[in-house]
Protein backbone atom coordinates (compact mmCIF):
# COMPACT_ATOMS: atom_id res chain seq x y z
CA UNK A 1 0.00 0.00 0.00
CA UNK A 2 1.77 3.19 -1.51
CA UNK A 3 1.74 6.14 1.81
CA UNK A 4 -0.40 9.25 0.99
CA UNK A 5 0.61 12.84 0.15
CA UNK A 6 -1.84 15.91 0.27
CA UNK A 7 -1.45 17.98 -2.71
CA UNK A 8 -2.09 21.92 -2.68
CA UNK A 9 -4.15 21.43 -6.06
CA UNK A 10 -5.18 23.81 -8.36
CA UNK A 11 -5.85 22.72 -11.48
CA UNK A 12 -2.98 24.77 -12.85
CA UNK A 13 0.19 24.14 -14.70
CA UNK A 14 2.57 23.74 -11.90
CA UNK A 15 0.17 21.57 -9.66
CA UNK A 16 -1.70 19.25 -12.41
CA UNK A 17 2.08 18.67 -13.26
CA UNK A 18 3.37 17.97 -9.77
CA UNK A 19 -0.07 15.45 -8.88
CA UNK A 20 1.46 13.62 -12.09
CA UNK A 21 5.24 13.73 -10.80
CA UNK A 22 4.55 12.62 -6.87
CA UNK A 23 2.41 9.34 -8.32
CA UNK A 24 5.43 8.34 -11.01
CA UNK A 25 8.47 9.39 -10.17
CA UNK A 26 7.57 8.90 -6.23
CA UNK A 27 5.27 6.64 -6.10
CA UNK A 28 2.77 8.44 -3.79
CA UNK A 29 -1.01 8.24 -3.27
CA UNK A 30 -2.01 11.59 -3.96
CA UNK A 31 -4.80 13.11 -2.29
CA UNK A 32 -5.53 16.71 -3.99
CA UNK A 33 -7.10 19.73 -2.13
CA UNK A 34 -8.70 22.94 -3.76
CA UNK A 35 -9.44 25.34 -0.93
CA UNK A 36 -11.08 27.56 -2.34
CA UNK A 37 -10.53 31.88 -1.35
CA UNK A 38 -12.39 33.20 -3.72
CA UNK A 39 -10.69 32.31 -6.97
CA UNK A 40 -13.18 31.93 -10.03
CA UNK A 41 -12.98 28.26 -10.85
CA UNK A 42 -15.35 25.33 -11.51
CA UNK A 43 -14.40 23.58 -8.58
CA UNK A 44 -16.58 20.73 -9.63
CA UNK A 45 -14.66 19.90 -12.91
CA UNK A 46 -11.12 20.50 -10.88
CA UNK A 47 -11.79 18.02 -8.63
CA UNK A 48 -12.70 15.67 -11.65
CA UNK A 49 -9.48 16.62 -13.25
CA UNK A 50 -7.39 15.84 -10.20
CA UNK A 51 -8.92 12.02 -9.88
CA UNK A 52 -8.79 12.00 -13.93
CA UNK A 53 -4.76 12.86 -13.79
CA UNK A 54 -4.75 10.11 -11.04
CA UNK A 55 -5.21 10.93 -7.74
CA UNK A 56 -7.24 8.98 -5.50
CA UNK A 57 -9.13 11.19 -3.97
CA UNK A 58 -10.02 15.28 -4.18
CA UNK A 59 -11.46 17.83 -1.61
CA UNK A 60 -12.41 21.28 -2.23
CA UNK A 61 -12.91 23.10 0.47
CA UNK A 62 -14.57 26.42 0.81
CA UNK A 63 -13.37 28.73 3.52
CA UNK A 64 -14.30 32.40 1.95
CA UNK A 65 -16.18 33.45 5.05
CA UNK A 66 -13.00 32.59 7.46
CA UNK A 67 -10.77 34.19 4.92
CA UNK A 68 -12.81 37.18 5.24
CA UNK A 69 -13.34 37.53 8.32
CA UNK A 70 -10.14 36.03 10.10
CA UNK A 71 -7.46 36.98 8.00
CA UNK A 72 -8.86 39.95 5.31
CA UNK A 73 -10.25 41.80 7.94
CA UNK A 74 -7.53 41.67 10.96
CA UNK A 75 -5.16 42.73 8.63
CA UNK A 76 -7.34 45.97 7.32
CA UNK A 77 -7.71 46.71 11.12
CA UNK A 78 -4.19 46.56 11.62
CA UNK A 79 -3.55 49.02 8.39
CA UNK A 80 -0.86 46.76 7.32
CA UNK A 81 0.84 47.44 3.45
CA UNK A 82 3.75 45.54 2.85
CA UNK A 83 6.53 48.11 1.52
CA UNK A 84 3.93 51.17 0.89
CA UNK A 85 2.23 49.12 -1.79
CA UNK A 86 1.20 44.93 -1.04
CA UNK A 87 -2.09 44.78 0.50
CA UNK A 88 -0.93 40.92 0.77
CA UNK A 89 -3.50 39.12 -0.63
CA UNK A 90 -1.48 35.87 -1.38
CA UNK A 91 0.54 36.30 2.02
CA UNK A 92 -2.48 36.43 4.27
CA UNK A 93 -4.12 33.50 1.82
CA UNK A 94 -1.14 30.65 2.13
CA UNK A 95 -1.43 30.50 6.05
CA UNK A 96 -4.74 29.44 5.98
CA UNK A 97 -4.68 27.10 2.89
CA UNK A 98 -1.59 25.50 4.99
CA UNK A 99 -4.02 25.09 8.10
CA UNK A 100 -6.54 23.62 5.62
CA UNK A 101 -4.14 20.98 4.01
CA UNK A 102 -2.83 19.92 7.99
CA UNK A 103 -6.07 19.40 8.84
CA UNK A 104 -7.05 16.87 5.38
CA UNK A 105 -3.70 15.53 6.11
CA UNK A 106 -4.64 14.56 9.33
CA UNK A 107 -7.92 13.33 8.56
CA UNK A 108 -6.41 10.96 5.64
CA UNK A 109 -3.61 9.89 8.03
CA UNK A 110 -1.09 11.17 5.13
CA UNK A 111 2.27 11.29 6.37
CA UNK A 112 3.58 14.34 3.65
CA UNK A 113 2.21 17.47 2.26
CA UNK A 114 3.01 18.90 -1.01
CA UNK A 115 3.17 22.94 -2.83
CA UNK A 116 3.89 23.81 -5.98
CA UNK A 117 5.45 26.90 -5.02
CA UNK A 118 9.38 27.20 -6.52
CA UNK A 119 12.31 27.69 -4.51
CA UNK A 120 12.92 31.13 -5.89
CA UNK A 121 9.79 32.41 -4.16
CA UNK A 122 7.77 33.41 -0.68
CA UNK A 123 5.27 31.07 -0.33
CA UNK A 124 7.30 27.96 0.28
CA UNK A 125 8.15 29.71 3.67
CA UNK A 126 4.32 30.89 3.89
CA UNK A 127 3.77 27.22 3.36
CA UNK A 128 6.17 25.37 5.31
CA UNK A 129 6.35 27.55 8.44
CA UNK A 130 2.11 27.28 8.53
CA UNK A 131 2.71 23.58 8.57
CA UNK A 132 5.24 23.41 10.93
CA UNK A 133 4.48 26.17 13.24
CA UNK A 134 0.87 23.29 13.27
CA UNK A 135 2.09 19.53 12.78
CA UNK A 136 6.22 19.58 13.62
CA UNK A 137 6.13 16.40 12.20
CA UNK A 138 4.98 16.42 9.14
CA UNK A 139 7.00 15.61 5.87
CA UNK A 140 7.01 18.38 3.00
CA UNK A 141 7.32 18.30 -0.26
CA UNK A 142 8.44 20.57 -2.93
CA UNK A 143 8.52 19.36 -6.22
CA UNK A 144 10.14 22.60 -7.28
CA UNK A 145 13.47 22.56 -5.05
CA UNK A 146 13.81 18.73 -5.98
CA UNK A 147 12.87 17.91 -9.62
CA UNK A 148 14.95 18.12 -13.00
CA UNK A 149 12.35 20.94 -14.13
CA UNK A 150 13.98 24.57 -14.41
CA UNK A 151 11.29 26.71 -15.77
CA UNK A 152 7.18 26.89 -16.53
CA UNK A 153 8.01 25.97 -20.17
CA UNK A 154 9.93 22.33 -18.95
CA UNK A 155 6.28 21.56 -17.25
CA UNK A 156 4.48 22.41 -20.22
CA UNK A 157 6.44 20.01 -22.00
CA UNK A 158 6.20 17.25 -19.12
CA UNK A 159 2.11 17.88 -19.24
CA UNK A 160 2.02 17.34 -22.67
CA UNK A 161 4.21 14.02 -22.80
CA UNK A 162 1.81 12.83 -19.95
CA UNK A 163 -1.24 14.03 -21.43
CA UNK A 164 -2.28 16.44 -18.92
CA UNK A 165 -4.40 19.45 -20.18
CA UNK A 166 -3.21 22.75 -18.74
CA UNK A 167 -4.61 26.16 -18.79
CA UNK A 168 -1.58 27.90 -20.00
CA UNK A 169 1.06 27.95 -23.27
CA UNK A 170 4.11 28.99 -23.86
CA UNK A 171 2.93 32.29 -25.36
CA UNK A 172 0.74 32.93 -22.21
CA UNK A 173 2.90 32.45 -19.66
CA UNK A 174 1.82 34.49 -16.55
CA UNK A 175 2.05 33.00 -13.41
CA UNK A 176 -1.49 34.29 -11.16
CA UNK A 177 -2.59 33.74 -8.39
CA UNK A 178 -6.20 34.72 -7.55
CA UNK A 179 -8.87 34.75 -4.12
CA UNK A 180 -11.69 36.94 -3.17
CA UNK A 181 -9.29 39.63 -2.31
CA UNK A 182 -7.13 40.12 -5.47
CA UNK A 183 -5.34 38.70 -8.17
CA UNK A 184 -2.01 38.93 -9.10
CA UNK A 185 0.48 38.15 -12.08
CA UNK A 186 3.97 37.76 -12.93
CA UNK A 187 6.57 36.48 -15.25
CA UNK A 188 6.67 37.10 -18.87
CA UNK A 189 7.70 40.89 -19.51
CA UNK A 190 7.27 41.64 -16.02
CA UNK A 191 10.29 40.16 -15.50
CA UNK A 192 12.37 43.28 -17.23
CA UNK A 193 11.18 46.39 -14.78
CA UNK A 194 11.97 48.39 -17.99
CA UNK A 195 9.68 46.82 -19.72
CA UNK A 196 5.46 48.62 -19.29
CA UNK A 197 3.39 45.82 -18.40
CA UNK A 198 0.57 44.66 -21.27
CA UNK A 199 -2.65 46.13 -19.85
CA UNK A 200 -4.42 43.40 -21.92
CA UNK A 201 -3.26 41.37 -18.71
CA UNK A 202 -6.05 42.72 -16.16
CA UNK A 203 -8.62 40.08 -15.47
CA UNK A 204 -10.94 42.35 -13.28
CA UNK A 205 -10.13 45.47 -13.35
CA UNK A 206 -11.10 48.36 -16.66
CA UNK A 207 -8.25 50.24 -17.77
CA UNK A 208 -7.95 53.98 -16.80
CA UNK A 209 -9.73 54.34 -20.58
CA UNK A 210 -11.99 51.94 -20.46
CA UNK A 211 -13.52 53.10 -16.86
CA UNK A 212 -16.23 55.85 -16.89
CA UNK A 213 -15.96 59.19 -17.43
CA UNK A 214 -18.47 59.71 -14.82
CA UNK A 215 -16.98 59.32 -10.78
CA UNK A 216 -18.89 57.47 -8.52
CA UNK A 217 -19.55 58.24 -4.71
CA UNK A 218 -20.38 55.78 -2.20
CA UNK A 219 -20.84 55.24 1.47
CA UNK A 220 -19.41 53.05 3.70
CA UNK A 221 -19.88 52.32 7.31
CA UNK A 222 -17.94 50.76 10.03
CA UNK A 223 -18.03 49.03 13.23
CA UNK A 224 -15.23 48.35 15.19
CA UNK A 225 -12.91 48.78 12.56
CA UNK A 226 -14.91 46.39 10.49
CA UNK A 227 -17.05 47.48 7.31
CA UNK A 228 -21.19 46.45 7.41
CA UNK A 229 -22.77 48.76 4.84
CA UNK A 230 -22.31 50.11 1.69
CA UNK A 231 -24.29 53.02 0.44
CA UNK A 232 -26.35 52.19 3.60
CA UNK A 233 -27.16 48.68 3.07
CA UNK A 234 -26.15 45.94 5.05
CA UNK A 235 -24.04 43.15 4.04
CA UNK A 236 -22.19 39.96 4.83
CA UNK A 237 -18.46 40.12 5.05
CA UNK A 238 -17.86 38.30 1.79
CA UNK A 239 -20.78 40.32 0.64
CA UNK A 240 -19.09 43.43 1.58
CA UNK A 241 -15.42 42.55 -0.39
CA UNK A 242 -17.64 41.20 -3.71
CA UNK A 243 -19.83 44.48 -3.85
CA UNK A 244 -16.45 46.67 -3.28
CA UNK A 245 -14.81 44.58 -5.86
CA UNK A 246 -17.41 45.06 -8.87
CA UNK A 247 -17.48 48.65 -7.64
CA UNK A 248 -14.03 49.62 -7.87
CA UNK A 249 -12.70 47.15 -10.61
CA UNK A 250 -15.12 49.13 -12.79
CA UNK A 251 -13.41 52.44 -11.81
CA UNK A 252 -10.02 50.67 -12.49
CA UNK A 253 -9.64 51.12 -9.03
CA UNK A 254 -6.52 49.02 -7.16
CA UNK A 255 -3.84 48.24 -10.21
CA UNK A 256 -0.34 48.38 -8.36
CA UNK A 257 3.02 47.45 -10.76
CA UNK A 258 5.09 46.87 -7.50
CA UNK A 259 8.86 45.93 -7.30
CA UNK A 260 9.04 44.48 -3.77
CA UNK A 261 11.63 42.82 -1.43
CA UNK A 262 11.15 38.91 -1.37
CA UNK A 263 11.74 37.19 2.09
CA UNK A 264 14.75 35.15 0.55
CA UNK A 265 16.22 38.12 -0.69
CA UNK A 266 15.67 39.33 -4.66
CA UNK A 267 13.33 41.87 -5.80
CA UNK A 268 10.37 40.62 -7.52
CA UNK A 269 8.11 42.44 -9.86
CA UNK A 270 4.02 41.57 -9.99
CA UNK A 271 1.05 43.40 -11.14
CA UNK A 272 -1.67 43.37 -8.78
CA UNK A 273 -5.47 43.70 -8.88
CA UNK A 274 -7.07 44.88 -5.19
CA UNK A 275 -9.90 46.97 -6.38
CA UNK A 276 -12.18 46.18 -3.15
CA UNK A 277 -9.43 46.36 -1.17
CA UNK A 278 -7.99 49.33 -2.04
CA UNK A 279 -11.35 51.08 -1.30
CA UNK A 280 -11.52 49.31 1.95
CA UNK A 281 -8.13 50.80 3.22
CA UNK A 282 -8.74 54.26 2.50
CA UNK A 283 -12.23 54.44 4.02
CA UNK A 284 -10.24 52.66 7.36
CA UNK A 285 -7.37 54.82 7.42
CA UNK A 286 -9.07 58.08 7.28
CA UNK A 287 -12.14 57.26 9.54
CA UNK A 288 -8.82 56.24 12.05
CA UNK A 289 -7.61 59.93 11.56
CA UNK A 290 -10.95 61.17 12.33
CA UNK A 291 -11.06 59.24 16.15
CA UNK A 292 -7.21 58.53 17.05
CA UNK A 293 -5.12 61.09 18.78
CA UNK A 294 -1.95 61.87 16.85
CA UNK A 295 0.17 59.63 20.04
CA UNK A 296 -2.29 56.63 19.01
CA UNK A 297 -1.94 57.11 15.08
CA UNK A 298 1.41 57.76 15.05
CA UNK A 299 2.42 54.17 17.21
CA UNK A 300 -0.47 52.21 15.07
CA UNK A 301 1.60 53.06 12.16
CA UNK A 302 4.68 51.28 13.77
CA UNK A 303 3.00 48.69 14.42
CA UNK A 304 1.26 48.43 10.57
CA UNK A 305 4.49 48.32 9.53
CA UNK A 306 5.75 45.19 11.42
CA UNK A 307 1.81 43.86 11.12
CA UNK A 308 3.01 43.53 7.25
CA UNK A 309 6.04 42.21 7.70
CA UNK A 310 5.19 39.42 9.77
CA UNK A 311 2.25 38.37 7.36
CA UNK A 312 4.03 38.88 4.05
CA UNK A 313 6.89 36.46 5.89
CA UNK A 314 4.77 33.66 6.77
CA UNK A 315 4.42 33.91 10.42
CA UNK A 316 0.93 34.37 10.56
CA UNK A 317 0.40 31.49 13.70
CA UNK A 318 3.50 33.15 15.47
CA UNK A 319 3.55 34.91 19.05
CA UNK A 320 4.07 38.07 17.59
CA UNK A 321 1.62 38.20 15.33
CA UNK A 322 -1.17 37.11 17.63
CA UNK A 323 -0.06 39.96 20.29
CA UNK A 324 -0.53 41.98 17.83
CA UNK A 325 -3.37 41.47 17.26
CA UNK A 326 -4.66 42.08 20.82
CA UNK A 327 -3.27 45.78 20.40
CA UNK A 328 -5.04 45.93 17.37
CA UNK A 329 -8.47 45.26 18.59
CA UNK A 330 -7.59 47.63 21.54
CA UNK A 331 -7.64 50.76 19.16
CA UNK A 332 -10.43 49.75 16.51
CA UNK A 333 -13.07 49.56 20.07
CA UNK A 334 -14.40 53.00 18.46
CA UNK A 335 -13.16 53.02 14.89
CA UNK A 336 -17.02 53.35 14.14
CA UNK A 337 -18.53 55.94 11.85
CA UNK A 338 -19.49 56.35 7.98
CA UNK A 339 -16.99 57.60 5.12
CA UNK A 340 -17.72 59.03 1.63
CA UNK A 341 -15.46 58.01 -1.01
CA UNK A 342 -15.34 58.95 -4.75
CA UNK A 343 -14.22 56.58 -7.14
CA UNK A 344 -12.67 57.92 -10.51
CA UNK A 345 -10.43 56.66 -13.07
CA UNK A 346 -8.12 54.03 -10.96
CA UNK A 347 -8.39 56.67 -7.77
CA UNK A 348 -10.38 56.48 -4.54
CA UNK A 349 -10.54 59.60 -2.35
CA UNK A 350 -12.11 59.97 1.08
CA UNK A 351 -14.37 63.13 0.92
CA UNK A 352 -16.06 63.44 4.00
CA UNK A 353 -16.21 61.09 7.39
CA UNK A 354 -18.57 61.50 10.08
CA UNK A 355 -17.71 59.25 13.69
CA UNK A 356 -19.85 59.64 16.97
CA UNK A 357 -16.14 59.33 18.29
CA UNK A 358 -14.90 61.76 16.17
CA UNK A 359 -11.71 63.83 17.75
CA UNK A 360 -12.34 66.85 15.48
CA UNK A 361 -13.74 69.66 17.17
CA UNK A 362 -15.48 72.67 15.18
CA UNK A 363 -15.70 75.04 18.41
CA UNK A 364 -11.95 74.46 19.22
CA UNK A 365 -10.19 74.99 15.43
CA UNK A 366 -12.96 77.62 14.15
CA UNK A 367 -10.98 80.66 12.82
CA UNK A 368 -13.75 82.64 13.82
CA UNK A 369 -14.74 83.90 17.39
CA UNK A 370 -15.03 80.87 19.82
CA UNK A 371 -15.86 80.65 23.64
CA UNK A 372 -13.59 77.27 24.48
CA UNK A 373 -10.26 78.25 23.68
CA UNK A 374 -8.40 80.81 25.03
CA UNK A 375 -5.44 81.90 22.29
CA UNK A 376 -3.19 83.13 25.30
CA UNK A 377 -2.66 79.96 26.40
CA UNK A 378 -0.20 78.96 23.32
CA UNK A 379 2.11 81.53 24.60
CA UNK A 380 3.13 79.34 28.04
CA UNK A 381 2.56 76.72 25.97
CA UNK A 382 5.44 77.54 23.63
CA UNK A 383 7.68 78.51 26.15
CA UNK A 384 7.86 75.35 27.89
CA UNK A 385 7.88 73.45 24.47
CA UNK A 386 10.76 75.66 23.57
CA UNK A 387 13.20 75.68 26.56
CA UNK A 388 15.60 73.02 25.20
CA UNK A 389 16.11 74.65 22.16
CA UNK A 390 16.66 78.04 24.23
CA UNK A 391 18.92 76.54 26.98
CA UNK A 392 20.82 74.95 24.31
CA UNK A 393 21.49 78.39 22.59
CA UNK A 394 21.93 79.81 25.69
CA UNK A 395 25.10 77.26 26.28
CA UNK A 396 26.58 77.75 23.15
CA UNK A 397 26.74 81.51 23.01
CA UNK A 398 28.17 81.08 27.20
CA UNK A 399 31.16 79.08 25.32
CA UNK A 400 31.86 81.36 22.97
CA UNK A 401 32.32 84.27 25.31
CA UNK A 402 34.82 81.80 27.19
CA UNK A 403 36.90 81.42 24.28
CA UNK A 404 36.85 85.30 23.35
Amino acid sequence: MNKKVVLAYSGGLDTSVILKWLEVEKGYDVIAVCVDVGQKDNFEEVKKKALSSGAIKAYAVDVKDEFVQEYIFPTLKAGAVYEDDYLLGTSFARPLIAKKLVEIAHLEGAEAIAHGATGKGNDQVRFEVTIKALDPNMIIIAPWRQWDMKSREDCIDYAINHGIEVPVTKKDIYSRDENIWHISHEGGELEDPWNVHNEEMYKWCKTLEEAPDKPETLTIDFVKGIPVKINGKEYSPLGIIEKLNELGANHGVGIADIVENRLVGMKSRGVYETPGGTILYEAHKNLEKLIFDRSLMEYKKTISIKYAQLVYDGLWFSPLKEALDCFVDKTQEKVEGTVKLKLYKGSVKSVAIKSDYSLYSEEYVTFGEDEVYNQYDAEGFINLFSLPLKLKKIMELNQEKKVV
